[in-house]
């Protein structure tokens, strides 16, 4: 294990501060219950420009795309940032259907590379410190997923 240094250690809590901003901290609900899609369709349905959904989202993959590059460049020791950042993991598999047709859309192809090599190195790492977990952990949130949608239904229903 690498050994963080008290400037990392203090970057890694104003990162944990700001997540804990409530109004990031909405976004972050809004977008774990809410970001569900497979489509670029998908996504304009469900966050159309100017809306608040819109705004949830930019906020949300904005924050995490930025904290990706402060660990890509190693402004915070990897390990300590695995060992205490899943969500921005759980945050690309959200995105992941849609991230080819963002990145023609935008004529971008690093758009939102950071998180992408981000989660690429966390899924190596925890696979040599917790073999299986990756598989796992996509299982509980294709699961999670799958609750969801029903959920949503019934609640647009009444």
């Amino acid at each position: 294990m690498s050994e963080a240094t008290f400037e990392q250690a203090n970057m890694m809590l104003k990162l944990y501060e700001l997540r804990r901003e409530p109004k990031l901290r909405e976004a972050r609900d809004w977008f774990a219950a809410n970001f569900h899609v497979k489509t670029g369709e998908d996504v304009m349905r469900l966050c159309p420009p100017g809306s608040m959904e819109n705004t949830y989202m930019r906020m949300v993959l904005g924050y995490w795309e930025m904290t990706a590059s402060i660990a890509n460049r190693g402004l915070v020791d990897e390990d300590l940032f695995f060992e205490n950042t899943g969500e921005p993991w759980v945050v690309f598999e959200q995105v992941k259907p849609v991230l080819a047709a963002w990145r023609t859309m935008f004529a971008n192809p690093n758009f939102f590379a950071n998180i992408e090599t981000y989660c690429k190195r966390l899924e190596e790492w925890r696979e040599k410190n917790s073999p299986g977990a990756n598989e796992a952990m996509r299982k509980m949130l294709g699961e999670m997923m799958q609750t969801a949608q029903p959920a949503k239904a019934q609640a647009a229903a009444n």
